[in-house]
């Protein structure tokens, strides 16, 4: 087994030497405790002793604690801070084993973590060609699902510096991935492809990305899918508006009538980032009607996430459109059966009035304050109260008074 032992003269350092022991203390307080000081152990040893002895002594650590996941879990977060402690940029490279060994953790939280420090020191890495591909290669094909779902963010973080030879194997291993057999690792893949798009050139995204990307939008898991609305944004941004339109507006509209509600649900939550991505024509003629659905939706965590978005979409298109389509919808959603849509609205149902104007404000949806500050729940009709500035400078100090403040007194 590894350790660090402590030579003559070195008195000085027998504090450090306690904080070493306790890392293998019985203790689990004791050993996360000791971790948590990685920086300090680190810097009385200094850089050449780090490397040689304390990092090796972290990697049979994190292979022995595997059912520990408080300490793996500060671990993976404190080597991500020790490439000054290893002697800078130059020796970094050497805290890519320990790393390595938490990624293959099942515990999701320390994966995520040591996926971040690995990002971390990747950034600084002066080859990475030669000492990063060859772990993210271990990693995307390992046979642990573990590993593989941790290779996927690691892809964007160091594919502009290396080869192009790695390039194309970079790209073929995360395509593999995204054909996964497991699921969580296809869903992992489909998290980090917006991310490996914005480093890629336009031709690999149309030949390679594009593809990806349609089929993971059509992944038989739910919660793939899910993810796929994320990339419907990224790639909206990255490709030329007409590239948008023909290939991720389809993926958008296919996945706004999803059989997934949870599918629905992400779509409603992004739906103004989406109209974005697409033209106004198309906002009006395509997105309007596919709000309107979300706002009607059997589940009503859909149509809470839709109630939030309705002032936005209607400041994207006409005001005939918003009143002719949206307004009715807002009348349903103020006597809602469930008091989470009630009180989405009633946070932006007052951003309608600078939209539609003086006129509409007080003939339409006067009525819809009104009712929403005499709501049963408490939080809409602070939601509305919050909210009354954004009506006076339309109406009118005197015409709000007039109107809502025998409401609010009452």
């Amino acid at each position: 087994m590894a350790d660090v032992e402590m030579m003559e003269g070195d008195d000085a350092l027998a504090p450090i030497k306690i904080l070493i022991d306790e890392l293998r203390n019985d203790d689990c307080q004791q050993r996360l405790k000791s971790v948590r000081r990685l920086m300090t152990i680190s810097t009385a040893l200094g850089p050449e002793r780090t490397r040689e002895e304390l990092v090796p002594y972290l990697n049979e650590m994190a292979a022995e604690m595997e059912d520990e996941d408080e300490v793996l879990l500060a671990m993976a977060e404190e080597l991500g801070n020790l490439i000054e402690h290893v002697g800078g940029n130059d020796h970094a490279h050497v805290l890519l084993l320990p790393l390595e060994t938490l990624c293959a953790m099942e515990e999701a939280l320390v994966r995520d973590k040591a996926v971040e420090s690995l990002n971390k020191v990747a950034v600084v890495l002066p080859n990475a060609e030669e000492t990063f591909v060859p772990l993210l290669r271990r990693l995307a094909t390992g046979d642990y699902n573990s590993t593989r779902i941790a290779a996927a963010p690691l892809f964007a973080t160091v594919y502009k510096r290396v080869s192009d030879a790695s390039k194309t194997d970079m790209r073929q291993m995360f395509s593999q991935l995204c054909k996964d057999d497991i699921p969580m690792v296809r869903k992992a893949a489909c998290s980090a492809l917006g991310g490996l798009a914005s480093e890629l050139g336009a031709s690999a995204v149309h030949t390679e990305v594009l593809p990806l990307f349609a089929k993971l939008a059509q992944d038989d898991q739910d919660s793939v899918r899910i993810v796929a609305v994320d990339n419907c944004v990224t790639l909206g941004k990255l490709l030329p508006a007409d590239k948008a339109q023909s290939l991720v507006f389809p993926v958008i509209r296919q996945l706004q009538q999803d059989k997934s509600w949870r599918v629905r649900y992400m779509v409603a939550d992004h739906f103004n980032e989406l109209c974005d991505t697409i033209s106004k024509d198309v906002v009006e003629g395509e997105m309007a009607p596919g709000l309107v659905k979300l706002l009607k939706d059997a589940e009503a965590e859909v149509r809470t996430a839709a109630a939030f978005k309705v002032a936005g979409f209607c400041s994207k298109i006409s005001v005939e459109l918003a009143l002719q389509q949206l307004l009715p919808c807002v009348r349903d959603l103020a006597v809602d059966s469930s008091q989470h849509v009630r009180a989405a609205l009633a946070s932006v149902i007052m951003g309608l009035a600078p939209v539609v104007g003086k006129s509409h404000t007080i003939e339409q949806l006067l009525p819809l304050f009104l009712a929403l500050l005499k709501d049963d729940h408490h939080e809409a009709r602070l939601n509305i109260i919050s909210k009354l500035d954004a009506v006076s400078s339309v109406i009118g100090v005197e015409c709000l008074a007039q109107s809502l403040l025998p409401a609010i007194i009452e």
